[in-house]
This record gives C-alpha cells, structure tokens and sequence, in this order.
C-alpha cells in the first residue's frame, strides 16, 4: 500500500523543497499551493508495471476520493477507508475487515502526510523540460530520493503546467520493475458525504472484523 500512497501523492501534489533546482521548486510549489486550496479531490487512477526489459508485469485501476483527513481508496480486490481516526482495510474475496487506529507518529504514511509535508528533505530534484504524455505536453522533473534505502532509486513526475496539477507519474524501482501511474476524471471540490469514508458492517453481511 505504500506504493499506492505514494504514487497518488505525486499524481496529485507534491510540496516544494529547498536546495534544489529553482524552476521545478517554482513548479512544485504551484502544484502545491493548488492542492492544499482544494476542499475535496477525487479521480480514477491507473498503474502499469513493466520490466528492465520493457515485458509487462502486472495492471490494476481504482478511484480515490480525499477530503480534509478522510480519504477512500477502492480496487477491485481491496478497499481502504479513512474518517480521520479509524483505517479500515476491506478485502472481498475474504469478506474481511481489519480496523485500526490512524497512525499519527512521525514515520506513518498517510495520503495527508504525503499531500503535505511528508517529502520534505527526502529528494533531490530537477526540471528536465517538455514532454508529450499520453497526448498532451507536460513538463517533466526528475526526482532522486536522497535516502538509498528506499526500494525505488528515481522518480519521474509530469506537471500539466497550465492546471498546475501532476498527472502522471513513474517509479523505478531496485528490483528493476518500472511503476507507470495515471491520474483521468480528476474532479475537485465536489460534494462529498462524510459517512462515505467510514465502513459500514450492516451493508457486508457476515463480514469478519480483525480489530488490530
């Protein structure tokens, strides 16, 4: 699931951080001004893994909704939702649930923490220019986590510089997979319920609730 947070983070917003190139800090803090204005969010994404060598390597798609500390994630196979206290991680084919508190420590990954302020100080980055993704010109920058720890060695992100908004992003990890994420249907500021984001037993008949 990291993966997945952190490639909706740089489909949607990414924060600015200092010493590094000044035009895609420029860009970067447009993306995130931008982002952190909006009331809700919501879209369907998209991913793709292909190998070292170009073969394809997996394919999935969801929809995520955010708004303020909730957010909802589905996929076919799982679904994960958020009121801001409580994480519920669905599973159908089981019908599963675990729950858990909303881990608020300094190293939890969050959609919130990665919409915000979770980068800070954890890549170098530059703008490499122009490109043409799926059609449309995007501008690209070129991101290096400064840990080498990290499972992933370069991160790419596309900017539509006119809607200041990422969206597409690609992830190259050690292993030598290659992660390709989209963003379409992008919607901001839409109305958004806030049961939406809480799971509710009485509508999974015999669900199994793993409280954690």
């Amino acid at each position: 699931m990291k993966h997945i947070f952190i490639a909706i983070a740089l489909l949607l917003a990414l924060p600015a951080i200092s010493q590094n190139d000044p035009a895609a800090k420029t860009m970067l803090d447009k993306v995130s001004k931008k982002f952190k204005g909006l009331t809700t969010v919501q879209g369907n994404y998209s991913l793709t893994v292909t190998t070292r060598a170009g073969k394809p390597a997996g394919k999935k798609s969801g929809q995520i909704f955010v708004k303020g500390t909730k957010y909802k994630i589905t996929e076919q196979s799982m679904q994960i939702l958020c009121d801001g206290k409580k994480v519920w991680k669905y599973e159908p084919a089981a019908n599963e649930v675990s729950v858990s508190a909303v881990d608020n420590s300094s190293g939890a990954i969050t959609p919130q923490k990665l919409f915000t302020n979770f980068y800070d100080k954890d890549f170098l980055y530059k703008l490499n220019g122009p490109v043409t993704v799926n059609g449309k010109k995007a501008q690209e920058i070129e991101m290096t986590p400064t840990d080498k720890r990290k499972s992933f060695y370069k991160v790419y992100v596309y900017i539509d510089e006119a809607q200041s908004m990422i969206v597409s992003s690609k992830i190259y990890e050690n292993s030598g997979n290659i992660y390709n994420y989209s963003i379409s249907n992008l919607k901001t500021n839409a109305a958004l319920a806030d049961n939406m984001f809480a799971f509710d037993k009485a509508k999974y008949p015999g669900v199994e609730v793993i409280e954690q």
